[in-house]
């Protein structure tokens, strides 16, 4: 199974979109699944329900960090390469999708304005939930993405 797969897979047994991303690419940054998991969990619902970034591109930001970023402070060089990688991501990310932002990308699905809104508490992992949620192709696309900037395909 390719991450892209994986990625959805993952937001099929109840991961949320930061973690199915992250998780998807244990094999590149090193970390298990547990430790994956733990680190991305604050980043779903657009940061804690918050329906801000898309998790999906905050799972994928982490994988970029662990997979080609800097930890010099003083190396600006790599500071700027980086960022410039994130931000290719994200173009390419709001180029297929139409926005990177949470609540838009759900408005956009046409997911009920109540589920757009930030907080509450996380949705019951129903059928219909799936049904109407566009999060398991969003994550299946930020791999997809991930893998060509990185070069794994």
């Amino acid at each position: 199974m390719d991450h892209a797969e994986r990625a959805r897979a993952l937001f099929y047994e109840g991961y949320n979109c930061s973690q199915a991303v992250f998780c998807a690419f244990a094999d590149v940054t090193g970390l298990d699944v547990d430790a994956s998991a733990r680190l991305a969990s604050s980043f779903g619902g657009g940061l804690g329900r918050l329906r801000e970034v898309c998790g999906t591109v905050s799972g994928a930001a982490m994988v970029l960090g662990a997979a080609r970023g800097y930890a010099d402070p003083k190396d600006p060089q790599a500071k700027k390469a980086h960022y410039e990688l994130v931000r290719e991501f994200a173009g390419r990310f709001r180029e297929a999708e139409g926005s990177i932002v949470c609540r838009e990308l759900l408005a956009r699905a046409n997911v009920d304005s109540k589920a757009t809104e930030p907080g509450g508490d996380p949705e019951a992992r129903t059928p219909e939930y799936y049904k109407k949620r566009p999060c398991p192709e969003l994550a299946w696309r930020a791999a997809r993405i991930l893998d060509e900037l990185l070069n794994l395909e």
